[in-house]
């Protein structure tokens, strides 16, 4: 295994939904991995986007927008540049750097982002999240999602609104050709970026695949999708840093020290 080249001969799983997959593919190649793209999330517009579209156009009544993941910008920023202008005292705050840098690319610079862990409770950790009362906050989101942010700004005394602008499912994939190159031992490493996801993994893959996965190093950049991990009886888990940069700088650690 050549050192430019740490992840040559291994097969790595890659679970993102396929238009937010290409950084980590790309990566996994460069790193000469043979990345094996199979999502567990389907993006799609929200069913009705009365709701999303009445939001924008009042978005002058709030303090605080929130948009909790790339999607959730892709989704909506579009639309408020098609009806309107940003007002300039709302603030913006994301809870990751991927959403960042989407809005970053519509133009959108003065971003609250949490600079070490990407989650819920590191956006809560930030100054600007402290004090909240009787501010006004509007949460850009998927269909249902983790209520811990939300509930959080409520106890600390926010007027809360939650808006769907996308919709997050389980696709329908055949599943055959992936565990039969995963029973022939086609298939080193699993790739995980969501608790939802890996619901929809576990559930997609069936027993056979369950098995499979529960002797498979699984890789996630997040501490509670471990915890999810440990509580559908996986073991191999490893906790890496934040993005994909962190999920192949663990892929190469891994894999380097099993060498060795």
């Amino acid at each position: 295994m050549p050192e430019t080249q740490p992840l040559a001969g291994l097969y790595v799983l890659v679970t993102r939904p396929a238009h937010q997959a290409s950084h980590l593919i790309n990566e996994i190649k460069k790193k000469g991995g043979n990345p094996v793209l199979f999502p567990v999330l389907e993006i799609s517009d929200t069913n009705n986007p009365q709701p999303l579209l009445k939001v924008i156009s009042r978005l002058d009544e709030f303090d605080l927008a929130i948009f909790v993941s790339p999607n959730a910008v892709d989704k909506a920023v579009p639309l408020i540049q098609a009806h309107r202008t940003l007002p300039p005292n709302l603030k913006i705050a994301v809870v990751g750097e991927g959403s960042a840098n989407k809005l970053r690319q519509y133009g959108i610079k003065n971003i609250i982002v949490p600079s070490s862990r990407y989650d819920s409770e590191a956006l809560l950790g930030m100054p600007e999240l402290q004090q909240v009362l009787d501010k006004n906050i509007v949460i850009f989101r998927g269909n249902d999602g983790r209520k811990l942010l939300g509930e959080t700004l409520i106890q600390r005394g926010a007027h809360l609104e939650y808006i769907e602008c996308y919709r997050r499912d389980k696709p329908k994939i055949e599943v055959s050709p992936l565990l039969d190159s995963w029973s022939n031992n086609a298939l080193h490493a699993v790739t995980v970026t969501s608790s939802e996801g890996l619901h929809n993994l576990f559930d997609m893959i069936g027993k056979v695949g369950q098995q499979l996965l529960k002797k498979t190093p699984l890789f996630t950049a997040h501490e509670r999708i471990a915890c999810v991990a440990k509580e559908l009886g996986l073991t191999n888990i490893h906790v890496t840093a934040a993005g994909d940069d962190g999920l192949v700088q663990g892929l190469l650690e891994y894999f380097l020290s099993i060498k060795n």
